[in-house]
């Protein structure tokens, strides 16, 4: 076993063991269990903020495990549980999402001889079958020939494409978890891509493969290494365009004797829509003639087919249980979108939801920092007393048990199913984990040895939080989860 890692097992071993620490007794001070894993896995005591409280009659600022309760930490993803627990309240657990086809001139006949409107509703489900149902349900009504173009409508978030100009986050901008979603969430603008090689070749195609598009593998070499680890070698690919045809040249190195079908963020959004869509209308036998453009809606069009996405609930399971970021950023926007100001920015209007809310319920908002939602940001803040105390609010009002089983489990599934697998927290915990690189975070609820259930918020900020944080907080946890 690696020494860090046996190291850090024997700290947790540490917590897991140590019964002569009551919750009960501990005030300010930390207790001298996770003094010495923190000392043992070389982290200050000033990169950690903790609050733990009783669920029943508990006040984030008053007993329990108060560590730095009032630091602004970065929180990584666990600040998905803000998003969570506002948009809940503010939008309800049965919201949905939806993309609508529609017409501002009369279909006569076979005709439309205006354009087709495609309008983005932040649905979650809009893949390529949802889209392919859509244009069956046109051609069932009679509708052929379309004569005046197609029009997509990102318009229900302000600026319609957040994506555009926006710095990468990190050096892998083309995987799923940094997708930055606009309204039209078309299969949640990612494009399958199929990686396969012997001992010589690598073959590499698109999938779909929409008409002008086209993978270039030429510039890839084959390594000897395994084939799980395919991702080591790959670089940001680059996408050209040769005679009118989108041309993604992959680069960097890929094992032998692999195969692999990852969903990347490759191509431009607008064209793979616009492609796709005409592609499909023509395998139904529609015709389509005129331009693509992006614009807005008229107030006056008519509704032709209309497809609906998850309710907000069940879309929680990806958001909390996979800490799924663009998912989370789309709820952010709905947020924003359910009460704009004029020509308001859809992340500004959704802040402005969370700290109208968090006024409404009592809770200090200052230093808060809001950026997108989902905790993929540097700039994102809030203290282990502000998580709490939302926790707090969300079981004492409406939607608490939505958001509890929207939770990943100990050791049983989501984020947490290699985490916490065996100990007193395994299979009762239910925990929203966080990580960057700089930061590891827990926060949810701990039910006790002597049946009562604590909410905690656990944050680590340092340089060294990623690779050693995770053992320190999940043998917190258990020490939680053993008190009487």
């Amino acid at each position: 076993m690696p020494l860090i890692t046996k190291s850090l097992s024997l700290m947790g071993a540490a917590l897991l063991l140590s019964g002569c620490a009551s919750l009960n007794s501990v005030g300010p001070d930390l207790p001298a269990e996770l003094r010495q894993a923190l000392q043992g896995a070389g982290l200050p005591e000033s990169a950690l903020a903790v609050v733990a409280v009783p669920l029943q009659g508990g006040e984030p600022g008053r007993g329990g495990l108060q560590v730095q309760p009032e630091r602004l930490m970065q929180p990584g993803s666990i600040m998905k549980l803000v998003t969570s627990v506002v948009a809940l309240d503010r939008l309800g657990p049965n919201s949905r999402g939806q993309t609508e086809l529609l017409a501002d001139t009369p279909v006569r006949g076979e005709v439309l001889e205006g354009p087709l409107y495609l309008r983005g509703g932040a649905d979650d489900q809009l893949d390529w079958g949802a889209l392919w149902q859509m244009l069956r349900q046109l051609r069932e009504q009679g509708l052929r020939e379309i004569r005046g173009g197609l029009v997509i409508d990102r318009s229900l978030f302000t600026p319609g494409r957040l994506d555009i100009g926006v710095p990468a986050f990190d050096e892998a901008p083309e995987f799923p978890y940094n997708v930055i979603p606009d309204a039209l969430y078309l299969n949640g603008q990612l494009l399958g891509l199929r990686l396969q090689s012997d001992a010589q070749q690598l073959q590499a195609r698109l999938s779909p493969a929409w008409p002008g598009m086209r993978v270039d593998a030429s510039g890839m070499r084959l390594a000897d290494r395994a084939c799980q680890d395919w991702a080591s070698g790959w670089l940001l690919p680059a996408m050209t365009w040769q005679g009118g045809e989108a041309v993604v040249q992959l680069r960097g190195s890929f094992p032998r004797h692999c195969t692999v079908e990852p969903q990347l963020n490759l191509i431009e959004r607008q064209w793979i829509a616009t492609q796709a869509l005409r592609q499909i209308w023509r395998e139904l036998g529609g015709s389509l003639a005129g331009e693509d453009r992006e614009g807005t809606t008229p107030a006056g069009a008519v509704r032709l087919a209309l497809h609906q996405g998850r309710p907000l609930a069940e879309l929680m399971y990806g958001m909390n249980k996979r800490s799924d970021n663009p998912l989370t950023r789309l709820v952010y926007l709905r947020l924003g979108a359910a009460a704009p100001g004029p020509g308001e920015d859809s992340r500004a209007a959704a802040e402005r939801q969370i700290r109208a809310w968090f006024a409404e319920q009592g809770i200090d908002a200052q230093g808060l920092v809001m950026d997108n939602g989902s905790g993929l940001s540097r700039s994102e803040r809030i203290s282990a007393r502000q998580m709490v105390a939302l926790l707090l609010a969300s079981q004492r009002g409406r939607h608490g048990p939505e958001l509890l089983v929207s939770l990943p489990v100990a050791g049983v599934d989501g984020t947490l199913s290699r985490r916490l697998r065996e100990g007193p927290a395994a299979g009762r915990a239910r925990l929203k984990t966080g990580t960057l690189r700089d930061v590891t975070a827990l926060a949810g609820f701990v039910p006790d040895a002597a049946g009562r259930t604590w909410v905690v918020a656990a944050m680590l900020n340092d340089e060294r939080a990623g690779p050693r944080g995770s053992a320190v907080l999940d043998g917190l946890i258990d020490w939680l989860a053993r008190q009487r």
